[in-house]
This record gives C-alpha cells, sequence and structure tokens, in this order.
C-alpha cells in the first residue's frame, strides 16, 4: 500500500525475493513526497533534525521571517503530542543513538540502491559526485565537526573537514557566495539522482515482471479476521493478501489508527524548484551542495539544479505558499548567482513523514494485525533510506523477524542496534 519510492523500493525486494505483490496507490507512483524531493541520497551524513542545537536555534527558527522552520498551531492532538516529542528528543544521547542506526540503515541503502539500479537499468540521472554540507559560522562548523567525529566513530563513511578556500577548489561555483561561509564538510562518495524519473522506472520494470499494480483506488474498507488482516477495498476491488505493508507516507497514521494503534508520525511540508542549469564551468554546481543555516540543498541532475528545503509543520496542508517559493529563489540567487537565470519549473510543496527521534519504523508493530508491516517515517530521508529499509522488511516477511516493538516504545526509544532499529 503505497506507490512513493519507500513503497516501489518495497515492492521490487519482495518480488526480488520471491513474493507476489501488488502495489496499491490513490494516484500514479511517485506523486507524493518523492516527486520533488532534494535528491540527495545522504549516505554519510545523516543528522537527525532532533538535535541539541535546536534549543539554542529555536527562538530565530520560530520568530524570523527567513526562517528554515515554520510553525502553524493547529487544533491538533497529534501535532502537539509530535512536536513535544521532537522536543524530547532533542537531547544529545538520543541524537547520537538515532545517528548511529540512521548511518547503519543509510549504507544498507546504499548497497542495495546499487544492486536495483544495475537490475532496472533505470535512466534516472543518478550520479556520485559528492556533497558538500557549508556553514555559516565557527560556532556550527565546530559542530559540524563533531558531528563528523561522532560518525566516524560509528563507522561512518569518508568525510572530510575542509577550509572555505578548499571548499571552492571542490566546488568552483560556490566562489559567487563565498563570503557567507567558513567552512565545510565534504563526504566524495555522496550520490544524487531524479527521484521521480526512478518511480516511473520501477513502475514500468515491476509491471513487466508481473506485479500488479491498482491506481487511482484510494483505500476503503478493511477486512479482518481474528489477529490478521485479509483483504483490503482499492475503489470496487477487493485485495486479499497474505501480507500487507503500509508504505502509506503521510497517511500511515490514519491507516494505523484504523487497526487501533498510534503511530509518532506526522507531517512535515517542504517545498522545491527545479530549474535548468546554465551550460559553462563554475556557473551551477556538479557537486551536491547542502546550506546548513538555511536548511536547503541544491542537487545537479543532469541539466537541471533541484533546490529544495524549508519545513513547516502545519498538518496535511500541501497548499504552496508564494512566500516560500521566494524564499527558495532568493536562497538560489544568493548561493549560485550564475545559475538562476534558466527557465524554472512549476514550483512543488510535499509532506514528507517524519518520527520525532527521524528513525523510521519498519516492521512489525504491537497492537497491529500480525500479517501488517509498516514502512514509514523517513522523514526527509526518505529516498536515502527507501532500499535499505525494503530488504529488511522483506527479511522479516522471509522469517528473519524481530521481537515486534510497540508504538509507545517507539516513542520512547530513538534507535537499538542496525538490525534492531524496526
Amino acid at each position: 500500500m503505497g506507490a512513493g519510492i519507500v513503497g516501489l523500493a518495497t515492492a521490487w525486494q519482495l518480488q526480488r525475493d520471491g513474493f507476489d505483490v501488488t502495489v496499491i496507490d490513490a494516484h500514479r507512483p511517485g506523486q507524493g513526497a518523492s516527486f520533488g524531493n532534494g535528491a540527495q541520497l545522504s549516505y554519510a551524513y545523516v543528522q537527525p533534525l532532533a538535535d541539541p542545537s535546536i534549543w539554542a536555534q529555536l527562538p530565530k527558527l520560530l520568530l524570523s521571517r527567513e526562517s528554515p522552520f515554520s510553525l502553524r498551531l493547529r487544533l491538533d492532538p497529534a501535532q502537539w503530542a509530535w512536536g513535544l516529542r521532537f522536543l524530547a528528543a532533542c537531547r544529545a544521547e538520543v541524537s547520537a543513538r538515532s545517528t548511529g542506526t540512521l548511518l547503519a540503515l543509510a549504507e544498507e541503502s546504499r548497497e542495495v540502491l546499487q544492486q536495483l539500479l544495475a537490475d532496472t537499468q533505470a535512466h534516472c540521472d543518478f550520479t556520485t559526485s559528492g556533497k558538500l554540507v557549508m556553514y555559516g559560522s565557527e560556532a556550527s562548523f565546530a559542530a559540524a565537526r563533531h558531528q563528523l567525529d561522532l560518525q566516524r566513530a560509528l563507522g561512518g563513511a569518508e568525510q572530510h573537514a575542509l577550509s572555505l578556500a578548499d571548499c571552492l577548489r571542490v566546488e568552483p561555483a560556490l566562489a559567487g557566495s563565498a563570503a557567507r561561509y567558513v567552512g565545510g564538510i565534504h563526504t566524495p562518495g555522496e550520490c544524487a539522482a531524479d527521484c521521480a524519473r526512478l518511480c516511473d522506472a520501477l513502475h514500468g520494470a515491476l509491471q513487466a515482471r508481473g506485479v500488479r499494480f491498482v491506481l487511482g483506488a484510494p483505500l476503503g474498507a478493511l477486512r479482518r479476521e481474528g489477529d490478521r488482516l485479509v483483504a483490503v477495498q482499492a475503489g470496487n476491488d477487493w485485495i486479499e493478501a497474505d501480507g500487507f505493508v503500509a508504505a502509506l507516507g503521510t497517511g500511515v497514521t490514519a491507516f494505523a489508527r484504523r487497526l487501533g494503534v498510534s503511530l509518532p508520525v506526522y507531517p512535515l511540508k517542504g517545498y522545491s524548484l527545479t530549474l535548468d542549469a546554465p551550460v559553462g564551468s563554475g556557473l551551477a554546481p556538479n557537486v551536491s551542495v547542502t546550506d546548513a543555516q538555511r536548511k536547503l540543498v541544491f542537487a545537479r541532475l543532469g541539466q537541471r539544479l533541484r533546490v529544495a528545503g524549508l519545513a513547516e509543520l502545519a498538518g496535511h496542508d500541501t497548499r504552496i505558499e508564494t512566500r516560500r517559493v521566494e524564499q527558495l529563489r532568493r536562497a538560489a540567487r544568493e548561493v549560485f548567482p550564475l545559475a538562476c537565470a534558466g527557465t524554472e519549473t512549476r514550483p512543488w510543496a510535499g509532506l514528507r513523514p517524519a518520527t520525532p527521534t527521524g528513525v523510521p519504523i519498519v516492521g512489525r508493530v504491537g497492537g497491529a494485525p500480525a500479517n501488517v508491516l509498516f514502512n514509514a517515517g523517513h522523514g526527509a530521508l526518505g529516498f536515502t533510506l527507501a532500499a535499505g529499509s525494503a530488504r529488511r522488511l522483506s527479511r522479516q516477511l522471509q522469517g528473519v523477524a524481530e521481537r515486534p516493538r510497540t508504538a509507545a516504545a517507539l516513542i520512547r526509544s530513538a534507535a537499538r542496534p542496525a538490525e534492531n532499529s524496526a
């Protein structure tokens, strides 16, 4: 259930492992948060949003019009509960555990995605040009070096703290905004790709291999027998199965409630623009760049440049606010002034399904039917973690299962060691 990148990667893994698979979605594949995301595959730099540094930044994050974060309070108990759990997770020990869990899952995802790309021969502007995370103050750069040391101790990939001069040698297109930065973290092995194009390619490849797609059909009634879900209604069809995987993005919480389970997943709305990249050396970046202060990413996709970021805690509202789009445009002009004269595609906004700790829910959850597994809550790392989550979920269905965790345990615990993070 769900045909975003998480659901499609899961369908690919399950079909590859010998399961007969049906994919259900109310829309076409890749039309949700997968469509216009930041395009970065951040295998080595997975610092969760819930971090102790949030406390010092909180006044500016909430009050500045140029803040990368906005909160629109609603009469929604789920919003308030998620926010309180997020703040409770902004502790050093929780962030460290989450980082370790996410690094392990990300490294597994790197391996599985390589297999997926080789298997499907998908054309999705995949590149391994590396990534620079740029910092605008000595304090933030020092905190980033501390995070680098933590990730190195946890077995993270090759990373280097670079001076501003070295950053400009790695990515000359930053020359026009060099005065804004003091240094950066360079990860040579990071990747980028067009997630929407990969979803299209997976859809075609899976159909050719006999995977059934039931699209344009929202989930209707559920049929249960004892401790098992036996069928779900999709449009006018009833889909029976031995097992069900809920990869429904931000819709997973409503589905879980119908099963009597509460999941700590809430939408974080993000925005993106896609520009035609100008031809010429040093005009548009070839390396993926993250502006840490603005919390914006810039990813090269063939002859296009994806600009993405921001986070709004505003419920399930997908409206595109002009003020936020202009904020992206200004940032793009400031960071890469020579790259922003090209044609721009329609602005996009999507909802990232996030847990308070940033650790996704992968597998069985106590209280839900025994044959229902969840693959949700990946936040801004959905593209990065999709392939590894798919493998872990398939292992559970094959019997390499772990003890089910209750929703309460998921809230209390940021993470466990790699194979116990579901």
